[in-house]
């Protein structure tokens, strides 16, 4: 009996983690991750879908609020500059380039991507987590006082 109920809560409790099992994402990217809008585009180029929700309007181009590089603003073109002629310099010699610091910060909040808090649907399960710990327990109980 007792190898019965062990398997059978060993059962419950795998069917209950992989039920609850959801891929991991490294980060959760939006808009407000990237500086320009060609890095956003290239992350959504390189997803299956539109996981970060990049493409808003679903046209095929991501974050097209962002500013463009080499352009002074999203609006107009870039101008050219003027010609140079090139005048032959000394080699230096090689150094390392600076180490490129990160424009923008991680804002912190509750620890949840969530802002409005749990679901119905979140806090049905811990109900139900909670519940069945509670009759797990009250069984524990009462096999014990039996004496079995």
């Amino acid at each position: 009996m007792r190898h019965r109920t062990g398997v059978a809560g060993a059962l419950a409790a795998a069917a209950a983690l992989v039920a609850l099992s959801q891929p991991a994402h490294a980060q959760d990217v939006d808009c407000d991750s990237f500086s320009y809008q060609e890095d956003a585009q290239a992350v959504f180029r390189g997803t299956m879908g539109d996981p970060y929700r990049l493409d808003a309007d679903g046209d095929g181009v991501a974050c097209e609020a962002l500013p463009r590089r080499g352009l002074t603003s999203s609006t107009t073109a870039p101008t050219r500059p003027p010609t140079v002629t090139p005048t032959p310099v000394t080699p230096a010699t090689p150094t390392r380039p600076a180490p490129v610091a990160p424009t923008r910060g991680v804002q912190g909040g509750l620890g949840g991507t969530s802002a409005t808090g749990p679901t119905a649907w979140d806090v049905a399960i811990g109900a139900g987590c909670v519940t069945a710990a509670a009759l797990a327990g009250g069984y524990a109980v009462r096999r014990r006082a039996r004496g079995h």
